[in-house]
């Protein structure tokens, strides 16, 4: 198991966005956030994000995105490109909030081979 205490330098920043989209409108948002999420994945910064459902609340997503750093997430958030972003997938939502934080501990999880010794 790797695990990473403190992540000591490490100045990546996870993003958690929570949005609740109108039911009815979930499937199409799901492909909207996909190729929205495609684009943003082709930011320098970005080190990846994931797109999630809750399985108690209908209509409630989150979406975790991962950055370099804190300075080059806000320059993201504030550039054209994700006014863009933002416009494409408005249409859907009913509200949400968003969190921005920094990254404490991580733990991959133990090997297979680990695991059966």
């Amino acid at each position: 198991m790797t695990r990473t205490d403190g992540m000591e330098g490490s100045r990546a920043v996870r993003v958690i966005l929570r949005m609740e989209v109108h039911p009815d409108m979930a499937a199409d948002f799901e492909k909207v956030w996909l190729s929205v999420g495609e684009s943003i994945a082709r930011e320098p910064a970005n080190l990846g994000q994931t797109l999630v459902r809750s399985t108690e609340a209908e209509g409630l997503y989150y979406v975790l995105t991962d950055w370099s750093d804190e300075p080059a997430f806000r320059a993201f958030e504030t550039s054209s490109r994700h006014l863009l972003h933002r416009q494409k997938l408005k249409p859907y939502r009913r509200g949400g909030d968003m969190a921005v934080t920094g990254i404490v501990h991580r733990l991959d999880p133990a090997s297979s081979e680990s695991r059966a010794g």
